[in-house]
């Protein structure tokens, strides 16, 4: 069983990593919300915490060995409970994971179901499904109480959603949108217009 890899990181898909590891390149499927903040981290040494599964039908003998990597232990740990629910595999959890880990625990414990639908592939009887599952099981992975709710519910400024418009019309996702403004938010918070929010997310995108 391999626990987790160290290695240089060598490319970075959309829902995928090369990582290097001695004479060998390990091909790691990743959460959707790590992969653009990933982008920026091609040529250094990244440890990812990784599960090994077995994709496709048994029954018809084309079964291919994958490995998810995850750039914390706590984020493998969720995934484990999240794939419990009925219904949403490894390649589905992966695909849904488009926010922080913390955030999607948060709304779990707060039953908010709106919160859970914007994830990508959850419609609302999943998320509902998931909330009757997991409610009370991943508390220790939550952010905060409230968290979700204000993310949810509290507007952002005018400046900040010009600038996440700004990279939607350039073919961004939105959930890639937001994060790359969470990073430019936390590296430059002095930041007060769309236009310098806009270049300094198209730089992380671009690194």
């Amino acid at each position: 069983m391999i626990s987790a890899i160290t290695g240089d990181l060598k490319k970075v898909d959309e829902d995928r990593v090369h990582l290097q590891a001695g004479p060998m390149t390990y091909e790691l499927l990743v959460p959707a919300a790590d992969a653009a903040d990933l982008q920026s981290s091609v040529g250094q040494q990244i440890t990812f915490h990784t599960l090994f599964y077995l994709e496709g039908d048994p029954s018809r003998g084309n079964l291919q060995p994958r490995l998810i990597g995850f750039l914390r232990a706590a984020d493998k740990r969720f995934f484990e409970r999240f794939t419990t629910v009925k219904g949403i595999g490894p390649k589905t959890a992966l695909k849904a994971l488009t926010m922080p880990v913390g955030q999607i625990a948060q709304a779990i414990e707060e039953k908010n179901t709106r919160f859970l639908t914007e994830l990508k592939g959850v419609g609302k009887r999943t998320a509902e499904l998931i909330v009757a599952e997991l409610a009370g099981k991943v508390k220790d992975f939550a952010t905060g109480v409230g968290t979700t709710t204000a993310t949810a519910l509290t507007p952002r400024p005018d400046h900040e959603e010009y600038a996440i418009a700004g990279l939607v019309a350039l073919g961004e996702p939105r959930a890639i949108a937001e994060r790359l403004l969470e990073r430019v938010k936390q590296n430059k918070p002095n930041l007060k217009t769309a236009g310098e929010l806009i270049r300094e997310m198209l730089n992380l995108r671009g690194a």
